[in-house]
């Protein structure tokens, strides 16, 4: 195989990527890259390895077999060029730590003593990343007494206050109502296009993105599939993906379903 090139305008590329746990196949001979300044949802099923990518991303895995390169070289723990948001994150009413002391942990979290470029640079880039989110007017209260949109919004300052090239959101709209989901990609988006920052978010539906991804990474099956919403969430294009007749549908509202398969026909795509 022919090592990656390095180009600046790739933030991630895969050639031949797979995953295995013990005799299991996750997917295999996954081949992808996503572009600097791009909004990629990795969509599929439950269980079918959208997690295990992002793992794959922060160096927490290494691939099967293939070659992964983040910013032209093989991912590895600590990159401060990429920053993460967990799958469910979300606070006890208890967990009585103040929003913003919360963000500025994405700064100096894992460290003692002073933080790095003194107390004042620190703040200002607290401030900044709370004022990207337009969480300001909460994020003096505990986290725990705060809605889950506004929990949203700071775990997403915490993302962006390292201010990463690459920021990685698993599952973030999982705990939110369909208000406040579309209130929080609304923001991602907005910093997508003044941070120029790469996104790649792990979502169930794919509705709420919609208007606003450039890209979906799909992943099911033992395959992957990448191209814009367009090109990959058709009929054809699932029906490849399962080896099986899928139909998607398209309302009124522009909203997707796909019907013809159980795990999917119950709810919105995927």
């Amino acid at each position: 195989m022919t090592p990656l090139a390095s180009v600046p305008e790739t933030v991630v590329e895969a050639v031949g990527l797979a995953v295995r746990y013990g005799s299991r196949t996750v997917w295999a001979d996954a081949g992808f890259s996503i572009k600097r300044g791009s909004f990629t949802a990795i969509l599929g099923p439950n269980g079918s390895g959208k997690s295990t990518l992002v793992r794959l991303l922060l160096g927490q895995l290494a691939p099967s077999a293939g070659e992964l390169k983040v910013f032209g070289e093989p991912p590895k723990r600590g990159n401060h060029r990429i920053g993460y948001i967990p799958q469910g994150s979300a606070f006890d009413p208890d967990f009585t730590v103040r929003g913003r002391d919360f963000v500025g942990l994405g700064i100096d979290g894992h460290r003692w003593g002073v933080p790095l470029g003194g107390a004042t640079a620190k703040r200002r880039r607290i401030d900044a990343a709370i004022e990207a989110v337009h969480a300001g007017a909460y994020a003096d209260r505990p986290l725990g007494r705060l809605s889950g949109g506004e929990q949203q919004r700071l775990l997403l300052a915490h993302g962006l206050v390292g201010e990463p090239e690459l920021l990685l959101m698993d599952e973030p709209l999982s705990h939110l109502d369909v208000r406040n989901q579309a209130a929080i990609v609304q923001v991602i988006a907005r910093v997508v296009r003044e941070r120029g920052l790469t996104v790649v978010l792990v979502a169930h539906d794919v509705n709420p993105l919609l208007a606003h991804i450039d890209g979906v990474l799909y992943v099911a099956n033992g395959r992957t599939a990448i191209g814009t919403p367009a090109e990959v969430i058709t009929s054809e294009s699932l029906s490849a993906i399962y080896s099986a007749p899928v139909e998607v549908f398209t309302d009124r509202f522009g909203r997707i379903f796909v019907a013809g398969l159980e795990e999917e026909a119950s709810h919105p795509h995927p």
